[in-house]
């Protein structure tokens, strides 16, 4: 039956949310292409941030599920069902499954909206399209990646070629549960490879449905699994795994080392990491739109509650524009409505869950304890904000080399730091470990070069924030990781490249 009610009110979306709930979502593993419970019953609640309410009980995978998903996949890997069928096959299959999650649009949006807090209105626009058109993107490039033909002598012919590594994990975070596992998914299956996809236990009912379409699409069984389950359980026997060839992480730095960890333990597997940043907006002192840098200013730290990898999270300023700055990133931030992200109306949603809420007003609390100043937001705004929002907040003038100033805070927490000369901005920016992203803005295009070349980050735009497209590559430098998802070089890093050298003896 249909809703009458528009899909652009609070009341149709929450008229879906409560026949979802007591439906009940799919909750299970999938392995083998069929979903099943946990083989000891283990399951853990998926809570959503927007009103602390149990939307399911999610089925937690142990040690023995994931020996049983492995060799499923390895089984399905070495049967040559997905990794030798032709490419035009895998493509036919990746485009049924974008047409799927097309069709299933709104289903999927307010899964990954109730799970992670993430307002719909950003859900049904931006996550859910964005995996679809990754989807699209790698089953397009399928049949165009071709091997090579090396210079060797007359008396040989000499190729490489790109063979699938075969069975990889894919551990993701809740922050962009859809997006960031299309950008691993996509890639690796496109190239012929069996994929164990390990959610976020804030975020895993997006994941289990993705896995029922490619199931419906053709997906052959054991190819993708996905299997939720607490990091320190699911996530490390994934890591341990000696018939595991590859994880591609994406999350916070501590896990990212445990993986390498489990890798040097095991079979020496293939590690990509993308470990989140301290990202910085260069603003010099010739910017010549403040208007246009507030905008994107704002955008970059106060989207999705501030809990993006590469927000910019530093606005390391001219001290000439600071306050004129700062003045007009607040009329942005303050028009952003806070609250229930089933509103269509609502631009920042809730904290992901209590730990992050908790973590981000910590933060907020050693501000206050040391006197920073908020021109926005702050410990007061926080506290009174309803549930587990958090108001944007703007802290000024911090210390680059404080607390504040170095780590991660993963919410809505812009500081600002000044300096008087290019090279004192240039020496902020790059002061933390991280550098996964960072801007800068100016109007003379040499300064524009010679600075961006001097960014330590693995993504440097000028004059914007956040411009992004599957042409090219993501991914950081320093504790930021290594490894890259998106671009055609994505399916390079899911295969192996293999020489084939043919004698073909003497004329």
């Amino acid at each position: 039956m249909t809703d009458p009610r528009p899909a652009t009110t609070l009341d149709h979306w929450r008229h879906r949310a409560a026949l979802l709930t007591d439906s009940g979502p799919d909750s299970g593993l999938m392995i083998g292409g069929a979903p099943r419970a946990a083989r000891s019953g283990a399951a853990f609640p998926s809570v959503s941030p927007r009103d602390g309410a149990e939307i399911a009980r999610v089925a937690a995978a142990q040690p023995e599920d994931v020996e049983d998903a492995v060799r499923a996949a390895r089984a399905a890997f070495d049967s040559g069902i997905w990794s030798r069928a032709d490419p035009r096959h895998r493509q036919e299959v990746l485009h049924r499954l974008a047409d799927l999650v097309e069709a299933h649009l709104d289903e999927l949006a307010l899964l990954e909206s109730l799970d992670t807090g993430k307002p719909i209105a950003d859900t049904v626009a931006v996550d859910v399209p964005s995996l679809a058109r990754t989807l699209r993107w790698y089953a397009e490039a399928v049949d165009k990646v071709s091997g090579e033909v090396a210079p060797g002598p007359d008396s040989a012919l000499v190729t490489v070629t790109r063979e699938p590594l075969g069975v990889v994990g894919a551990v993701v975070p809740w922050n962009y549960p859809l997006i960031i596992s299309g950008w691993k998914i996509a890639p690796a299956l496109a190239v012929g490879n069996s994929v164990l996809l390990k959610p976020a236990e804030q975020s895993s009912l997006s994941a289990i449905r993705l896995a029922g379409l490619a199931a419906e699409a053709g997906i052959p069984p054991g190819v993708l699994a996905v299997l939720p389950g607490p990091g320190e359980v699911t996530g490390r026997a994934l890591g341990l795994h000696g018939d595991v060839d590859k994880i591609a992480f994406t999350g916070s730095v501590p896990v990212g080392r445990m993986f390498q960890c489990y890798a040097g333990q095991s079979n020496g597997k293939q590690v990509a990491l993308e470990l989140g940043g301290k990202s910085p907006q260069l603003v010099l002192s010739d910017a010549a739109d403040l208007d246009a840098v507030a905008e994107s200013v704002a955008w970059g730290i106060f989207y999705n509650a501030g809990q993006t990898c590469h927000a910019g999270s530093r606005l390391v300023v001219h001290e000439s524009l600071h306050d004129a700055l700062v003045e007009r990133v607040a009329a942005v931030a303050a028009a952003m409505a806070v609250g229930d992200p089933l509103d269509p109306a609502t631009r920042i949603g809730p904290i992901v869950d209590e730990r992050q809420y908790g973590a981000v007003l910590a933060h907020l609390d050693h501000a206050a304890d040391t006197g920073v100043a908020a021109a926005l937001g702050g410990a007061g705004a926080a506290a009174a904000a309803p549930g587990l929002c958090v108001p944007p907040t703007i802290l000024t003038r911090v210390d680059p080399a404080s607390h504040l100033g170095q780590e991660e805070v993963f919410g809505p927490v812009l500081t600002t730091h000044t300096f008087t000369t290019a090279e004192e901005g240039v020496r902020i920016a790059n002061g933390t470990r991280f550098g996964l992203a960072a801007a800068v803005w100016t109007r003379d295009l040499a300064t524009a070069h010679r600075v961006a070349r001097r960014l330590r980050a693995g993504t440097v735009w000028v004059n914007t924030y956040d411009a992004a497209d599957l042409i090219t590559p993501f991914g950081g430098v320093k504790e930021s990781g290594a490894g890259r998802d998106r671009s055609l070089g994505a399916l390079e890093s899911y295969t192996a490249a293999k020489t084939t050298w043919i004698d073909l003896g003497k004329e």
